[in-house]
């Protein structure tokens, strides 16, 4: 699925072959059906049965995904050593999990991982590929925990963004040591490298969910999301 190539020096990267890039696009597709099953997990036996709802919800789910990847492409500001603060991209992505629950959440956020692997890898190991891009972003599925909450939305994000930064964290620490800044360990480097633009990002989309308006718009779209 995968060959190596050199890119300076002794460094090797990952880069997905021709098959590696029609499985990765299967495993986005097997995905994106998990997560419209585990989102149809909460509606009626009759529309399960149909499966008009889990359509739907499946159509939610891709729109979510297409939105955070276009907005990930919107970079406000990019760091030297990988990462970036976007467009509410990470929103879009922790929004599945709010309509839908846990199991939806978690299976859009993998699926949206791998399509980030397809569309701009960066892999120098294979332990490497899984935590940056299956478990950071499968992590911003952590917002179903509290789907059903009060302010769920602010608290999900919340779970999402730290989840994500938890994993990003731990690759910084094992993988990217070497560029810690001069004086700093590899562990705090890392803490505060990635939580720079995560948090930033975070910060500036929760003071626009705490926007009146803006809180009110999203609570429809979850009350069309769910909707029988």
């Amino acid at each position: 699925m995968l060959y190596t190539v050199i890119a300076d020096g002794d460094e090797i990267s990952y880069v997905p072959t021709t098959l590696g890039y029609v499985l990765l696009v299967l495993i986005i597709m097997a995905l994106l059906a998990a997560a419209a099953f585990f989102a149809g997990k909460k509606a009626s036996a009759a529309k399960q049965a149909s499966g008009k709802l889990t359509v739907k919800q499946l159509a939610f789910c891709a729109v979510s995904i297409a939105l955070g990847t276009v907005l990930s492409s919107i970079k406000l500001y990019e760091f030297p050593f990988g990462g970036s603060v976007t467009l509410l991209s990470m929103l879009m992505i922790c929004l599945p999990g709010h309509w839908f629950g846990l199991s939806a959440g978690l299976m859009t956020g993998l699926a949206h991982g791998v399509l980030q692997l397809v569309l701009d890898p960066y892999v120098i190991h294979p332990a490497q590929l899984l935590v940056d891009y299956l478990l950071a972003f499968g992590a911003l599925g952590l917002s179903g925990l509290f789907s059903s909450s009060k302010n769920g939305l602010l608290k999900g994000y919340l779970a999402g963004i730290i989840g994500r930064w938890i994993f990003t964290t731990l690759s910084g620490w094992i993988f990217f040591a070497e560029y810690a800044w001069e004086g700093w360990d590899p562990l705090p480097y890392s803490l505060v490298y990635n939580g720079c633009y995560i948090f930033t990002e975070g910060a500036v989309t929760l003071i626009l969910l705490a926007i009146p308006p803006v809180k009110k718009a999203f609570a429809r779209i979850k009350v069309l999301a769910a909707a029988q």
